[in-house]
């Protein structure tokens, strides 16, 4: 006998002849004699030899209890087919509300994964960072070698949004994780040095973005001390963090929609001003291309500089990307509906790349030239915030004077938004490592929040790093533990791509790509080009110090620490596990089923119960978020 007491969907109560109650289904074969104690919620089926044509409609009824079933203990659905956005996953032990040991929430909904895949990480390296690119590159330079970086991204991140989408995890780790993806595919000892080299690069990125968050302040006072500035800032990024996860999407999301809306802003402004649309009337057009030129050749000049400006620009560039791949797929385990909102996450990261880095870096090149004195003057003095931004000095040349307090509100939106999105990598890096033995495994706790307080607690002491620049005498300390993890993206590129090769041979050699629920054209081709594009880079960053007449002993190590420091990682957890025999897993090894049934089962019944939008409106936030 099966009893199930369910809330039936609206539709099949009125089929039945029931009132909108507590509706109980109670099916029995003929052999258990039926039920002699009647209800009248009660619909009794028996299932006999003689049911004739009733018995498929019974098996029907019976099929959809047992769906039914399934969706109601699904916190990711709904019984009318939508997914719930008003779910309060906190109340429930584990993401799954299935008891045991606290679990991260799926508390992160559709709107605030899409925000943070489009607007996530973008912190001062987009706003004030490219000016220093523009100055050294020229516009040309600038423009074409962000052009090439995306192209050479969007590969890297489709590549791990097909892994995550696979199997985005079920909130006993952040599956999403770099590391973890590295440890499953490729090698324990590999994602150790992975994991740690992530999270040494998120807690120094978090202390980055609070000083530089404090030094934005400072262009309009310097009365209240930088020191105080940091404490603010760090202390509600620590807070968003303590609080769920919902908490932590809700805040990115409306940080993001800040961000997204300045940049939008600054690029129409620029069309604008391309134009001669600004207060004085001056139709820039592509004037500074041509007066001072296109290229600074700051090294060389004719072809080779060019060429050299090119590749600079490629170098320097790269880091304002560093990271916004992998912060889209730390969210798969904590969000709702994993496989669609991951998927779909991924499928507009090209468009984050198109309107904001290219189009970008387009504005800033037709409003700004590279040799502008204020842009010099800003860069030789360090000038903080809006004072060095390439978007506030054209702005300022065209004579209007309102907005650059208003980018300056931006930027410090952007530089605040990103510690916090750094910091959620963070916690979610050491939470993982922890849980594969790969950290202390006190780290690993989960309160019943779903928040990793360990971890947030151990990466706020870490990011108070943040407070060597309060002084002047300690900032070129803060300046080296900078410095350390200067290629720390590139190498978790690298790593990641790798993890994908491995991956992908392990899903043709088990007959799996059939049930890929993310596919990307090109692959693995477009892969193999991004592996082989990051890894030339992280060799060669430091290729101007090799010119004679630059040659500086601060800079090389600047530019190469993390390499010694990643390669001690990796093989000192070989010698300590001692795994000399094994550097990857075979084919046959890689584990790409665990778990696989479960998402399906998951995403096929959310899917059942999806109810497509309607009216224009549902179409269009459908289409947006």
């Amino acid at each position: 006998m099966l009893n199930l007491s369910l809330p039936f969907h609206n539709n099949n109560r009125h089929s039945a002849g029931i009132t909108p109650a507590q509706t109980v289904v109670t099916f029995t074969d003929a052999a258990d004699g039926g039920v002699d104690k009647k209800d009248a919620n009660v619909v009794q089926v028996t299932e006999s030899a003689s049911s004739g044509s009733r018995t498929h409609h019974y098996e029907a009824e019976k099929d959809d209890a047992i769906r039914m079933e399934k969706i109601s203990k699904n916190p990711s659905a709904s019984s009318n087919g939508t997914v719930r956005e008003d779910l309060d996953l906190e109340k429930s032990p584990s993401a799954d509300g299935e008891s045991g040991p606290p679990r991260l929430k799926q508390g992160l909904q559709s709107r605030h994964v899409q925000l943070i895949a489009l607007g996530g990480a973008i912190g001062t390296g987009l706003l004030v960072g490219t000016s220093s690119t523009l100055h050294t590159c020229g516009p040309a330079g600038l423009f074409i070698s962000y052009i090439i970086i995306s192209a050479v991204i969007y590969p890297i991140m489709c590549a791990l949004g097909e892994m995550v989408c696979f199997l985005p995890g079920d909130g006993s780790d952040s599956a999403g994780s770099s590391a973890n993806l590295v440890t499953r595919y490729v090698d324990a000892s590999l994602g150790f040095a992975t994991g740690w080299n992530y999270y040494y690069c998120y807690v120094i990125l978090v202390a980055a973005e609070c000083t530089a968050a404090s030094g934005v302040v400072e262009y309009w006072t310097t009365a209240v001390p930088k020191g105080v500035w940091i404490t603010i800032f760090l202390c509600v990024v620590v807070l968003l963090n303590f609080s769920a996860v919902k908490v932590y999407g809700e805040s990115e999301f409306w940080f993001a929609s800040i961000k997204i809306l300045c940049i939008v802003g600054l690029i129409i402004l620029s069309f604008i001003l391309f134009w001669g649309g600004g207060p004085k009337h001056d139709r820039l057009g592509f004037r500074y291309w041509q007066h001072p030129g296109s290229f600074a050749h700051h090294l060389a000049g004719g072809s080779l500089g060019n060429f050299t400006d090119i590749y600079t620009g490629i170098i320097k560039g790269a880091f304002a990307f560093i990271l916004g791949p992998e912060l889209v797929c730390m969210t798969s385990a904590e969000c709702t509906d994993q496989r669609r909102n991951i998927a779909k996450a991924s499928r507009r990261f090209v468009w984050r790349l198109i309107f904001f880095y290219v189009l970008g870096t387009l504005a800033i090149s037709v409003i700004v030239p590279y040799n502008d004195p204020s842009l010099v003057n800003a860069l030789a003095q360090g000038k903080p915030g809006a004072g060095s931004s390439p978007y506030v000095i054209g702005i300022q040349n065209a004579g209007i004077k309102v907005l650059p307090h208003i980018i300056n509100g931006c930027i410090l939106t952007s530089a605040w938004s990103a510690a916090n999105a750094f910091m959620f990598a963070s916690t979610r890096s050491l939470l993982t490592m922890a849980q594969t033995g790969q950290a202390p495994k006190c780290l690993g706790k989960i309160n019943r929040f779903g928040v990793p307080y360990v971890a947030v607690g151990v990466s706020f002491l870490c990011s108070c790093l943040a407070y060597l620049n309060v002084s002047s005498s300690t900032a070129d300390v803060f300046n080296w533990f900078s410095n350390i993890s200067t290629i720390s993206g590139f190498l978790g590129w690298i790593c990641g791509c790798i993890a994908y090769l491995r991956f992908r041979k392990a899903i043709f050699f088990n007959n799996l790509y059939d049930r890929l629920p993310f596919k990307t054209r090109g692959q693995p081709y477009t892969v193999w080009m991004s592996l082989t594009v990051v890894s030339i880079i992280t060799i060669t960053n430091g290729y101007a110090i090799f010119i004679p007449k630059y040659w500086n002993v601060a800079d090389f190590i600047a530019a190469y620490i993390t390499l010694p420091i990643f390669l001690v990682l990796w093989l000192g957890h070989k010698l300590y596990t001692r795994s000399w025999n094994h550097w990857w897993h075979s084919v046959s090894e890689i584990d790409v089923t665990t778990g696989l049934v479960e998402i399906e089962e998951k995403s096929r019944d959310i899917e059942e119960m999806r109810l497509p939008p309607s009216t224009f409106r549902e179409k269009f936030m459908d289409a947006l978020l």
